[in-house]
């Protein structure tokens, strides 16, 4: 495994060594000895699963009460995945980062606590998963509106396929400080 620390202080990204042959591939997709040696010693006890049609954006989201470390991937199609540093005595507050990630090039991302994350399906659909440090809590779970100015994050589509819940999320300014 590669691992390349992104511009945001705890974002990681990880290239994994991939076999390919006539059969097809083989890699490692999680490691916990490689992982603790970039400080990731965690134990996830949650993997969640989703499936998406183009220009679905789900996000940006975040857990509070203790918050939630990931670890995510997409296995079928491409997402352009977003994260936002909402750590309040972060020198880097307020800002967001950007990866494409994809079946085909096989990189995850490492998204510690204190870090809104999101993400849009660039591809007729897209099979993300990711790993998470704590059980999804409803009471616990937070977002801040896709498209909100402060950020003014560059998503990759105009109108997007939004949840009901995701349309409606408060501003970034509005984020009450957990972190």
């Amino acid at each position: 495994m590669k691992i390349i620390p992104g511009r945001l202080d705890g974002i990681l990204i990880i290239e994994p060594k991939v076999f390919e042959d006539s059969r097809g591939f083989f890699y490692e997709s999680y490691n916990c000895k490689v992982l603790s040696e970039y400080g990731i010693e965690l134990n996830f006890v949650q993997d969640n699963h989703s499936r998406s049609v183009r220009n679905t954006l789900r996000g940006l989201h975040y857990q509070i009460n203790p918050g939630q470390d990931k670890l995510v991937r997409v296995t079928c199609g491409e997402v352009w995945d977003v994260v936002v540093d909402i750590r309040q005595k972060s020198p880097t507050f307020g800002q967001w980062e950007s990866f494409r990630l994809s079946a085909a090039n096989k990189k995850q991302l490492f998204v510690p606590k204190g870090f809104a994350h999101g993400f849009c399906v660039l591809s007729d659909w897209a099979e993300f998963q990711y790993k998470c440090s704590a059980y999804w809590s409803p009471a616990d779970e937070r977002g801040i509106i896709w498209n909100d100015p402060d950020l003014g994050i560059d998503w990759p589509v105009a109108e997007p396929v939004l949840s009901a819940k995701d349309r409606v999320n408060p501003p970034f300014r509005a984020m009450i400080p957990y972190f």
